[in-house]
């Protein structure tokens, strides 16, 4: 255990930097979606017609925030896509809060 020592300063810096990813090393204030992302989002929650230009975006936004669909098995499913989808809802009400439905 001679190097042991050494691992410490090793895991801390690990541990900041994947503290650096999870946080999605955005500035705090800085927009998270598009205005066309918030456009979108808006009008599916006031049931504006379902067009692929809102699924699209819509589901960016959900790639955005960490949910992968492309995963065959997601042993996690349903939990982490409704992860996503919470954090997609915090971030539309960041920074979407003038966008009028189409």
């Amino acid at each position: 255990m001679k190097n042991s020592p050494m691992v410490w300063p090793v895991l801390l810096t690990l541990a900041f930097s994947l503290a650096g990813c999870a946080t999605d090393g955005t500035p705090e204030g800085a927009a998270h979606l598009s205005a066309a992302q918030c456009r979108d989002l808006t009008a599916l929650r006031h049931n504006a017609p379902l067009t692929s230009q809102r699924n699209r975006s819509e589901l960016a936004a959900l790639k955005a925030a960490g949910y992968d669909p492309s995963r065959w098995f997601d042993p996690y499913y349903p939990d982490d896509l409704q992860a996503a989808q919470r954090q997609v809802d915090r971030w539309y009400q960041q920074d979407c809060q003038q966008v009028r439905p189409d």
